[in-house]
């Protein structure tokens, strides 16, 4: 079973997979910065950025890449 799969499982059931989606990630860019979270889900960081500022972007100013020096 794939991503694509169960999105069209839903969508067959009448459940509105874009809305909850978006509410996920939503819930997910509070908690962590949207670059890491873009990348564990394999998204593009735009659109996380995007909905992270939505939700308030309370990691606006992470900085992302290696900081161990």
């Amino acid at each position: 079973m794939n991503s694509g799969t169960v999105r069209d499982a839903l969508r067959k059931l009448g459940i509105p997979v874009e809305k909850g989606r978006t509410s996920v990630i939503r819930r997910l860019v509070l908690q962590a910065p949207a670059p890491v979270i873009a990348q564990a889900l394999g998204h593009h960081d735009e659109s996380t950025t995007r909905i992270a500022t939505e939700a308030g972007a309370p990691w606006k100013s992470y900085a992302p890449g290696d900081h161990a020096r």
